[in-house]
């Protein structure tokens, strides 16, 4: 039952998000594609050497640890509130919240890292990666509008007495 009427928790449901959105970007664009890693542009860690390669699988690795703990922290979310006897949100909402969480990952994680930063890029394996990078940002907002939509497309949660 949840507290004095209020609404379901959402903070698990988006944590969860940023944590799997991180994960997305780690093990599919770093690892399976090979586009980039995380210190891939920025001059001292190129791919093509053992070292730069070390030094990038280094960074890949906590930037992962990083994202564990968005994940773990989630869950940890999650059962604290199952623990408080709190409903869970709908489906959709639930859902919408995971997608919004992983599109504020791509979209902070495109500004400061792709563009502020510049340490890399989607695509550092082709020359004017601005393009690629202009995708990532548009995917992520993307991601925010969907799960905003079914968020709001979300039937109110039942309560009970």
């Amino acid at each position: 039952m949840t507290p004095a009427g209020g609404d379901p928790p959402e903070a698990p449901a988006f944590v969860l998000g940023l944590g799997l959105g991180g994960f997305i970007d780690g093990i599919v664009l770093h690892q399976v594609l090979q586009w980039h890693h995380l210190l891939s542009d920025t001059g001292d860690h190129p791919m093509d050497t053992v070292t730069g390669l070390e030094a990038n699988t280094l960074a890949d690795g906590i930037f992962h640890l990083a994202t564990w703990i968005l994940v773990a922290a989630g869950v940890a979310l999650t059962i604290r509130a199952w623990q408080r006897r709190e409903l869970a949100p709908p489906w959709r909402t639930h859902l919408g919240l995971m997608l919004a969480g992983w599109g504020v990952f791509n979209v902070v994680e495109g500004v400061v890292d792709h563009q502020l930063l510049g340490i890399h890029h989607v695509r550092d394996d082709l020359g004017g990666p601005l393009g690629w990078d202009l995708a990532f940002l548009a995917f992520g907002a993307l991601l925010v509008v969907v799960g905003a939509a079914l968020v709001r497309s979300a039937p109110a949660p039942v309560r009970y007495r």
